[in-house]
């Protein structure tokens, strides 16, 4: 089977690349023409564990090829798969452009029987719109169905995901366009893959429903975070004790700075958008939104309150990614929480193993990158912890010490233990706990805080 994934982002050049290595022919396309020749020759664009091996290797098979001839693309092709940006506009709902772009160029190449697939998070009535634009301006009266396959990608683990999914969601019309896309998926049949059959426009619902289900959890446990810290208890214990009953279940539970990325805020306020444009305001979600935005400005007090003031300080940032395994700055706590800085007077030394790249197209002034995270640590007034990438929780704290030009630290990631870092001799701030006061002697022996 010969199929086309329209767009190399994040989720095209994912599912293009997955797609060949289930067996199956894959042109993936891009009007970008750089990118394109990075990607033929084997250069991943963006940093995302394992892909680069697995798109080297289905090269190397001819089973995946990149091109920017869309239309010899789509000729050639019995399913063309749509992955381009639906980007928030200035109002929070999905702008279809791009999607509009593609289903036209669709039509104006139609050549026989095609299954034009959703792959882009998109509003519920996507799909129809597509159905109307391919069938008004193609040049023939050839048949096509129109599907929805919703990705459920995490940054960091993606390929896994895609090649052992929780559930994988089909919405469709036709039988005859199921039987194709369960076709393409075979390959999970053996792991026993649950498969959801159902219409486009539930299945477009579902991702959204997917992501504002998980981000409420996330601004729950930062609520209760934030209660804890008033009455005496311990967050994680809490957030243990809740998800080990299997109803509730224990992810999501990590209290923080808030949610990021490219796609739980886009998606937590188109929903809202979607339900207000019939009729329903989407309280709990809008709440959602509401408290995410809150969580960053409490995180600033905490590295205002241990700082001793922003104005004139140095902070040492480690972390910029929004979570880690990944490169993506988009909508990033961190990102975010470093510019409020700066804006106040503030300046900064960062590190990120994947990120800095990234942030240096959009940091401006105030903000140095470093090499390590003892680079960020020396001459600093305090060590903010934002992103709790593997490397940063063995560090050498004694080290770190010596380095900051006082002993403080504050983390929003709660990677260590407020007993262990006060017996070391650091002012230390978290999230959701209660945190010790400074001991003047002894050794870091408590071990790193498990994470739920």
């Amino acid at each position: 089977m010969n199929i086309c994934v329209i767009g190399t982002g994040y989720v095209g050049l994912v599912t293009g690349t997955c797609f060949a290595d289930f067996g199956v022919n894959v042109s993936c396309v891009d009007k970008d023409v750089e990118k394109i020749e990075m990607l033929r020759r084997g250069e991943i664009p963006i940093f995302e564990p394992g892909l680069k091996e697995i798109v080297a290797k289905n090269i190397s098979e001819k089973r995946l090829t990149f091109t920017t001839d869309l239309s010899e693309a789509i000729k050639k092709s019995l399913v063309i798969f749509i992955a381009v940006g639906t980007p928030p506009k200035e109002d929070g709902s999905a702008d279809l452009s791009y999607i509009e772009e593609v289903a036209r160029a669709i039509a104006e190449n139609l050549n026989g029987y095609k299954v034009i697939v959703t792959k882009s998070t998109v509003p519920v009535g996507t799909g129809a719109l597509i159905e109307k634009i391919i069938s008004s301006e193609q040049k023939g009266e050839f048949k096509f169905d129109v599907a929805s396959n919703p990705e459920f990608l995490r940054e960091g683990s993606a390929v896994e995901d895609f090649m052992r999914p929780n559930r994988v969601v089909i919405g469709a019309r036709s039988p005859q366009a199921v039987a194709i896309m369960k076709d393409l998926y075979s390959p999970l049949y053996l792991i026993e893959t649950p498969f959801i059959v159902t219409d486009i426009e539930t299945s477009e619902l579902i991702k959204y429903a997917s992501n504002a289900f998980l981000a409420t959890k996330i601004s729950f446990i930062n609520e209760m975070a934030n209660i804890c810290e008033r009455v005496g208890a311990d967050i994680h214990m809490v957030a243990k004790g809740m998800g080990l009953d299997h109803r509730i279940g224990g992810k999501f539970l990590h209290p923080g700075p808030g949610y990021g990325g490219s796609c739980f805020p886009k998606d937590t306020m188109a929903i809202t958008k979607i339900a207000r444009a019939h009729g329903y305001t989407f309280r709990i979600v809008e709440a959602v939104i509401d408290v995410n935005d809150r969580q960053r400005e409490i995180m600033i007090e905490k590295i205002r309150t241990l700082a001793g003031g922003i104005k004139g300080k140095k902070f040492g940032v480690l972390g910029l990614a929004f979570k880690p395994n990944t490169d993506d700055i988009r909508d990033s706590p961190a990102m975010d929480i470093v510019e409020r800085l700066v804006s106040e007077g503030a300046t900064v030394k960062a590190y990120d193993p994947a990120g800095m790249e990234h942030a240096r197209k959009v940091v401006k002034s105030g903000v140095s990158f470093c090499n390590d995270s003892y680079e960020v640590a020396e001459g600093s007034d305090a060590l903010v912890i934002m992103t709790e990438w593997n490397q940063f929780r063995k560090l050498d704290l004694a080290r770190i010490k010596t380095l900051l030009k006082a002993p403080r630290v504050i983390d929003l990631r709660n990677i260590y233990e407020p007993a262990a870092m006060a017996k070391l001799g650091f002012e230390y701030v978290s999230v959701g706990r209660q945190d010790r006061p400074v001991e003047k002697t002894g050794a870091l022996s408590a071990p790193i805080g498990e994470r739920v």
